[in-house]
């Protein structure tokens, strides 16, 4: 990594004017204005970024300036060598999007099978996500050490390196739900809160993260009776604001996922859902439900 140096004047470089959509253009140079706020906040030169992305300063210079079209690899390798935080990388992820027409997963895509991809794109897009999990914690509620030991048990064969980056995936994801759009309602199975996904000290962690976004109201979540006949699969319905179509359901199976958008089969899954959330407890049995599961991985965790 290259040591940071006292900034020179940046030298003049040749501009192309590229032909983007009105769209595109402001999303372009407000990421440039960011990536040249972190460079010179920490004292690096073009020479010092440019290194980085292996390219030119010129490159460098039309890139902060939104004249020249922004990759994801490059955008990615600077966050890092910025040292960004998490949410300061999740603003240029979502500027790259509007920028270049890029998604999220793009930078995932090599540990990200493709149908979970497509949902991730049209997450950051729905206007509404309700979601029923019979296995585990959503993945928009999980926390890190949680994700951490599904995907460890899942993924045998990646590396730490590659289990690492679903993570920060998954993590990424959640990010979109500050801003309250979309609203998600989840709905969790009781016998979820009691499977365990690595220690007791994990579960405690899990269930008091949930217990928290239930409380400020940041999401809906409602437990769903042990003893309810529910399906063994999870489900996911999207709604849109705008569109030619404006919901879909998701549904997902051991190797893929199918998506449903004709009336009739969207109308048996509304009815699945519903039938779920007859079966849940309402707002105040559901944090009984997860007050009771944090005691009950309290005391393991005081025995560890």
């Amino acid at each position: 990594m290259p040591a940071a140096r006292k900034l020179q004047p940046e030298p003049g470089a040749a501009v192309v004017r590229l032909n983007a959509s009105d769209e595109q253009r402001p999303a372009s140079r407000l990421l440039g204005e960011e990536l040249r706020h972190h460079r010179e906040r920490l004292g690096y030169t073009l020479a010092d970024a440019a290194q980085v992305i292996r390219a030119s300063t010129s490159k460098v210079s039309r890139l902060e300036r939104g004249e020249s079209p922004a990759k994801p690899r490059d955008v990615h390798d600077l966050a890092v060598f910025y040292d960004l935080s998490r949410e300061d990388q999740s603003q240029l992820d979502q500027l790259l999007a509007q920028a270049t027409n890029a998604d999220l997963y793009a930078r995932f895509a090599d540990v990200t099978p493709g149908f979970l991809r497509r949902l991730i794109r049209l997450e950051g897009t729905a206007e509404t996500i309700s979601v029923f999990e019979p296995r585990v914690v959503p993945g928009l509620l999980q926390t890190a050490a949680y994700a951490r030991a599904i995907v460890k048990l899942v993924e045998v064969d990646r590396s730490d390196a590659d289990i690492e980056r679903i993570v920060d995936l998954r993590m990424r994801r959640q990010l979109m739900l500050d801003n309250g759009v979309p609203a998600l309602a989840a709905l969790i199975g009781e016998e979820v809160l009691y499977r365990p996904y690595g220690t007791a000290a994990v579960m405690v962690e899990q269930v008091r993260f949930l217990l928290r976004a239930t409380r400020t109201g940041r999401v809906n979540v409602r437990v769903v009776r042990k003893e309810a006949m529910v399906p063994p699969h999870p489900l996911f319905h999207l709604k849109f604001r705008e569109g030619d179509w404006q919901e879909l359901a998701y549904v997902e199976h051991l190797d893929g996922a199918s998506y449903i958008t004709q009336k009739r089969q969207l109308d048996k899954y509304r009815r699945l859902l519903d039938n779920v959330r007859a079966n849940a407890y309402e707002r105040v049995g559901s944090v009984a439900a997860l007050e009771e599961a944090l005691r009950h991985w309290e005391d393991l965790a005081a025995k560890e």
